[in-house]
């Protein structure tokens, strides 16, 4: 039975959206790990005897790890069962967190956060894969959009949440409590998640092959650039805005709180925009929008009310990235590699969280933090000029119903399909 077909057939069998639900409560906890570290890092850096910047590459070893493995262990697990990858990430990913939140030394934190990496590379892929399946094509963009919810309320709650936690209890206290997020997912997945299968395995080599394909390659460029910029100044959040949140851990959590109902906001607001004007021209408009926000940030990072506010612009312009980034790739892949599209995406978009962790640290410990969103807006207008650029191929080459083709024909006065 060929993929679409079996799609459509599971569509009907099962309940599509709770099953996306339940995957999306795994993408919460997998991104309340990745997203929280950045709200602890003071708490790390004395526990374990190291700097800020040195804390702050638990979330570049995190990131790095999950960029390289990705593909890796998609190429591994390409002939099992969705379920038993599901199950088996999120078992990876809780031993890696009890590894960490045990660990007595750095060292073996970090390669703790490898481990816990690993798992987080094969569940994020493959929980939009799974969903998009279940759906079959009809509902395929709202499966995915159920899952992405995961990610985006894990900026909005969980890393809050955690931090709080941290700051009360420790910050091994939140690693136990991520662990118990991905724990609890692991018998739903098990008893509710059919046992389907996408196809037979595709190897590494098939997997990076849209990496020639130059329109492909100058999206993910624009990911790679427009994410270092957003992470370093979230990532080291704390050392931005040190005068405004005088080391408190509570106006931290509430920091991280504005980023991600803004960022879900954002999210929302440019899947509209995206299907009105076109991906590009919103991906640009965002990140145009970041370099005004960090360049005010350099200036303005004394006063709380005034950080909320700048943070809550960030997080807006940062989701609005997000999803147009991955109707691009969707509308450059070829049919039936869409989710190999986004998982390339998603990796380089780790890779750059990775790379901002390392240049963070290096700018702290040469120069004062408001370098680090000076060096952000940079980034940021790099990543419009690249996006701009590579637009124009993508429309040059764009098919009749790719997301640039309704705005064009609108615009033209022809029905949008």
């Amino acid at each position: 039975m060929s993929e679409t077909a079996q799609a459509d057939e599971a569509a009907h069998r099962v309940p599509w959206r709770g099953h996306a639900a339940a995957l999306a409560f795994g993408a919460f906890a997998v991104g309340t790990d990745a997203f929280v570290i950045a709200g602890l890092l003071p708490d790390i850096g004395s526990s374990l005897h190291v700097s800020v910047g040195a804390a702050g590459q638990l979330v570049s070893v995190f990131s790095l790890a999950y960029a390289v493995l990705s593909p890796l262990l998609a190429a591994l697990t390409g002939k099992w069962s969705r379920r038993t990858v599901l199950i088996t990430a999120l078992l990876v990913f809780a031993v890696g967190n009890v590894v960490t939140a045990l660990a007595p030394d750095y060292v073996l934190v970090l390669a703790a956060r490898i481990v816990a990496a690993a798992g987080a590379a094969m569940f994020t892929p493959n929980a939009g894969a799974t969903a998009a399946t279940l759906a079959g094509p009809r509902h395929r963009g709202r499966a995915i959009a159920i899952v992405t919810v995961g990610l985006t309320a894990s900026l909005a709650l969980g890393a809050p949440l955690g931090t709080l936690i941290g700051n009360a209890c420790g910050w091994q206290a939140t690693m136990w409590f991520v662990t118990a997020l991905a724990l609890l997912v692991v018998p739903v997945i098990a008893l509710r998640v059919p046992d389907i299968r996408l196809g037979s395995g595709v190897g590494l080599r098939q997997r990076l092959a849209p990496l020639a394909d130059r329109r492909v390659a100058g999206v993910l460029a624009a990911t790679l650039v427009a994410f270092v910029g957003i992470y370093l100044p979230y990532t080291y959040i704390i050392e931005v805005f040190r005068p405004a949140v005088a080391g408190d851990g509570s106006r931290v959590a509430l920091l991280l709180l504005v980023f991600g109902l803004a960022g879900t906001a954002g999210n929302l607001l440019a899947g509209r925009l995206a299907d009105w004007q076109g991906p590009h021209k919103v991906v640009i408009a965002a990140t145009l929008l970041l370099a005004v926000v960090f360049l005010l940030m350099t200036v303005s990072h004394t006063s709380y009310p005034v950080a909320i506010v700048l943070v809550a612009f960030t997080g807006i312009a940062s989701w609005s990235i997000t999803a147009p980034q991955q109707q691009r790739m969707i509308a450059l892949a070829a049919p039936g590699a869409e989710s190999l599209g986004v998982s390339l995406n998603a990796a380089v978009m780790y890779l750059a969280i990775s790379l901002s962790s390392v240049l963070g640290a290096g700018i702290l410990n040469s120069l004062s933090p408001p370098y680090i969103s000076a060096v952000a807006a940079g980034f940021a207008v790099v990543a419009a000029l690249v996006t701009a650029l590579a637009g124009r191929a993508e429309r040059r080459r764009a098919t009749p119903d790719s997301p640039d083709a309704a705005p064009r024909r609108a615009r033209a006065g022809a029905p949008a399909k």
